[in-house]
């Protein structure tokens, strides 16, 4: 087995296939009674730290809510993933990059260079620019034993015209799905988000046999998907979903954090 999907499984089976969101927007900063800064960002970013670490395995931070800020920003985020590394979480930046060629690599070395203080397990990647643009950036990650998740079903509405479009009897999604079974020591996974139906993107045999690659499904909570629907949902691949949360977690507020994670895990 890859070191990709080995440290995954390891590390839900050790843990839970739960996975807290990292979402500082203006709302939640507020909600938090932090400032709308990189500073509040920051601090959000070390409270959810702190409480995922030992309970999960997991985090997902939106660099876009660090981006905002700028510079200071991303020094925010440089400081909670070395929090995280020090507390032995794994985790998956989301930051959806797709280019092509050298700038393709310029992404790499920032995510997944070893000296990188952006350094990641995994990277949320858009394949728009075609299958064969994520392959470099999939040859640096794997030296490092991370990996991809390539945008696949996402969960927001205007995505459906494009991923459910066909190229002869296949939707794109299936086409990236496809992609992700066949991908040299199956070091990609799958975004797929758990409020589509599956079937209305082509994407069936998902549940209807393991298919083998990692699964980050974004949507429980807030977005109205529950972890309880797993097993009817994603059936014969249910084992490899990674379920992500940010505001179903997050939204009571800091002290009410360790308990949420721990009422979601009882879930699946």
């Amino acid at each position: 087995m890859d070191s990709f999907r080995k440290r995954l499984d390891e590390i839900t089976s050790k843990h839970s296939r739960l996975c807290l969101g990292i979402d500082p927007s203006e709302s939640e900063l507020i909600e938090w009674d932090l400032p709308d800064s990189a500073a509040g960002a920051r601090e959000y970013g070390l409270r959810c730290v702190d409480a995922a670490a030992g309970r999960i395995g997991i985090i997902k931070p939106q660099v876009g809510f660090f981006e905002r800020f700028g510079s200071a920003g991303i020094l925010a985020l440089e400081q909670i993933l070395d929090e995280a590394r020090a507390a032995g979480l794994y985790v998956i930046s989301d930051a959806k990059r797709g280019d092509i060629g050298s700038t393709m690599l310029g992404y790499a070395q920032a995510w997944f260079g070893d000296d990188s203080p952006l350094r990641s397990d995994a990277l949320t990647v858009s394949g728009y620019l075609g299958p064969d643009s994520l392959e470099g950036m999939l040859e640096y990650a794997s030296d490092v034993q991370g990996g991809l998740f390539v945008l696949c079903a996402t969960s927001n509405p205007e995505a459906r015209q494009l991923q459910t479009a066909r190229v002869g009897n296949k939707t794109v999604a299936r086409l990236v799905l496809d992609a992700a079974q066949r991908a040299p020591e199956k070091n990609l996974g799958l975004v797929v988000g758990a409020t589509q139906e599956l079937a209305d993107f082509g994407l069936e045999s998902i549940a209807q046999a393991d298919c083998q690659v990692p699964i980050l499904a974004p949507g429980f909570g807030a977005q109205g998907a529950k972890l309880s629907e797993i097993p009817a949902k994603f059936g014969a691949s249910s084992h490899r979903v990674i379920a992500s949360m940010s505001r179903g977690l997050t939204s009571q507020g800091p002290d009410m954090l360790k308990e949420s994670i721990e009422r979601a895990k009882a879930e699946l």
